[in-house]
């Protein structure tokens, strides 16, 4: 296997878990792994847990991660693939017109599309989910329907074309099965 070199998006209140398991689990397979936010700086991820008794997930603090390079300084052409992380930062990453830029850029290119929980709704934006099966999380399945995608709720991860889909965090063995095999 080649080595890859692999985009991950994310930004402030990224998901802790998403962003650090992606990273460590890219270098464990000999790709080279790069943090794109929306500046160079320590990011403030958060913890997003499934405790009884919550309808939704609870947040807490994460860790404190630095990105290596910031939208501004990348060129779609210079990665093999493309992860898009869940947490809340795709809530307002979707809004920057140089994170869309990128993913749509990636998929012309007919490159790899990896999305998690929220991260799809980046690719929601991006126009990338009509006639596409995704899996997402549970709340963001009317995003991804309403945008002409089919939401595939049985399936932890989904793979349609070079868009691999995953649940959550939860999702990881799964989703990262599904990466890892598209990266060989």
């Amino acid at each position: 296997m080649s080595s890859k070199k692999i985009l991950i998006i994310t930004g402030d209140a990224g998901e802790s878990f998403e962003v650090l398991y992606a990273k460590q689990r890219m270098i464990e397979a000999g790709h080279l792994p790069v943090i794109a936010a929306p500046a160079v700086k320590r990011m403030n991820l958060v913890i997003h847990d499934f405790e009884p008794g919550w309808d939704t997930y609870k947040e807490s603090p994460g860790y404190q991660v630095m990105s290596d390079v910031d939208f501004d300084h990348v060129a779609s052409q210079d990665y093999d693939a493309v992860i898009c992380i869940g947490g809340r930062a795709p809530e307002y990453l979707r809004n920057d017109a140089r994170v869309i830029r990128l993913v749509q850029e990636f998929n012309v290119q007919g490159k790899y599309i990896f999305a998690i929980c929220h991260g799809i709704q980046i690719l929601v934006t991006a126009g990338l989910v009509e006639n596409k099966n995704i899996t997402c999380y549970e709340h963001v399945k009317f995003e991804v329907t309403s945008c002409g995608g089919t939401y595939i709720k049985d399936q932890e991860a989904v793979q349609d074309g070079k868009i691999i889909t995953g649940q959550t965090w939860q999702s990881h063995p799964e989703f990262y099965r599904l990466v890892m095999q598209s990266l060989a």
